[in-house]
């Protein structure tokens, strides 16, 4: 897993799973921290997710909403796109085209 931008933006990459869950963690807790306005992940990249990554998406997702913030899920692949709908996450995440 690979996470690369900044306060506004981020490219994650890889697999977000339980192995990559504490790093992943991090670096979005950093990004929600230091910037003001949307939170943009750009999933483009991404090759999978597991309940862990999902979760650390969700932690972040309460995290932004504490300080005022809102994260935007952008260019979800196909098949965590059917997880979000599964899930019934995507009436509360917010996700761009």
């Amino acid at each position: 897993m690979h996470i690369t931008g900044d306060h506004a933006r981020l490219v994650v990459g890889g697999r977000l799973d339980v192995r990559s869950a504490a790093d992943a963690k991090s670096a979005l807790h950093r990004a929600v921290d230091s910037g003001q306005g949307d939170l943009v992940l750009d999933l483009k990249h991404l090759d999978s997710w597991d309940a862990t990554g999902l979760g650390v998406i969700m932690g972040a997702h309460r995290r932004a909403g504490r300080c005022g913030r809102r994260l935007v899920l952008r260019d979800v692949p196909p098949q965590m796109q059917r997880v979000l709908v599964a899930t019934r996450l995507h009436r509360i995440l917010t996700i761009a085209p």
